[in-house]
């Protein structure tokens, strides 16, 4: 039996496909490569999970936005477990292209739903939302137990809907369902449309980095690897159909968890930890806050950890370095 992965060619998706493959799992996995930020990165993701699983690895080009051929190319493989992570990401991305993230989101997700109800083997899928979901909420730290009914980005109210969508499901077909809500993730093959990458890029090349809300930001900034743990644990363990209220508060198998380190960091100490790792300072841009930004997320992980003992271990003290070892490597810089 096999593991489906979307958006394998994604940060972490690449980094679950190579956790499952790495405990004998059969993955398979599927991305539309679209051009959000450059196909060479997912592409080398892809060529890095051959490289180090080389034939144990089915990657199949395929929009799961695109229903008929989602069914027509996968049809009679032995899938048995899903982990939806493929999306539209980026919340500042959502104002210029609100179009991207419906199809990719909201119809890729009903998609993904369908897919997994008609199939005679799927036992479960996870799937991701995220903190985005929280909106301005003042309550820190943010529990999934807090109402979460005022997105103030779309990309924000396509995660939330995706979690409206899977809990229909969860009623009305019985299917377990797990959602988790990511908490800022960094780390090695990161995305570069992340303030990680973005500074580290721009301190490398001795340009400014923006520094949004005057510095006056925190982040439960979480490295990959802790990110991976929690998905894989939820993968083992369905939500089960057992009547009780789940995390998220549903009866139905479907449970809501935050998977975040649990530790909130200042802004300008991650840029602190950044410059020591790169060796070299940053001349920070002071910027306003951002359209559809918020200026602090905190996870609380009490059900996640209670339910399945998932404990982050990775402090951006130890994180950022090997992010940064990742991209002078990756970009063939010569080590500091």
């Amino acid at each position: 039996m096999a593991v489906l992965v979307t958006g394998a060619a994604g940060f972490i998706g690449f980094h679950t496909s190579l956790r499952l493959l790495e405990r004998g799992e059969e993955v398979i996995g599927i991305d539309n490569l679209n051009a959000y930020y450059p196909v060479s990165l997912k592409q080398a993701r892809l060529a890095e999970i051959e490289r180090r699983h080389p034939g144990a690895f089915e990657f199949i080009h395929l929009d799961f936005a695109d229903m008929a051929a989602l069914t027509e190319t996968l049809k009679g493989r032995p899938i048995d477990r899903i982990v939806h992570l493929g999306a539209q990401a980026g919340v500042r991305y959502s104002i210029e292209n609100p179009h991207a993230y419906v199809q990719s989101n909201l119809v890729g997700h009903v998609n993904m739903l369908e897919f997994a109800r008609h199939s005679d083997r799927c036992a479960h899928m996870v799937y991701a939302s995220s903190s985005s979901v929280y909106g301005s909420n003042k309550q820190m730290p943010f529990s999934v137990e807090d109402r979460v009914d005022h997105p103030i980005s779309l990309y924000a109210a396509t995660k939330k809907a995706d979690e409206l969508m899977s809990e229909t499901y969860a009623h009305l077909y019985r299917l377990p369902l797990t959602g988790l809500r990511f908490f800022t993730v960094y780390g090695p093959w990161g995305r570069p449309d992340m303030a990680m990458w973005l500074f580290t890029d721009a301190i490398l090349k001795n340009q400014p980095i923006k520094v949004f809300n005057h510095g006056n930001m925190r982040r439960d900034f979480t490295f990959i690897d802790d990110i991976v743990s929690g998905v894989v644990a939820c993968l083992d363990n369905p939500s089960p159909d057992d009547g009780a209220v789940k995390a998220g508060g549903s009866v139905s198998p479907h449970r809501v968890y935050n998977i975040g380190n649990n530790r909130p960091e200042e802004l300008m100490h991650m840029i602190d930890v950044l410059e020591e790792a790169v060796g070299k300072k940053a001349v920070r841009d002071f910027q306003p806050l951002q359209a559809g930004d918020v200026p602090e997320t905190y996870a609380n992980i009490d059900a996640i950890s209670s339910d399945l003992g998932f404990a982050p271990t990775t402090s951006i003290e130890a994180g950022i370095p090997r992010f940064v070892d990742w991209f002078k490597a990756y970009h063939q810089l010569e080590m500091a």
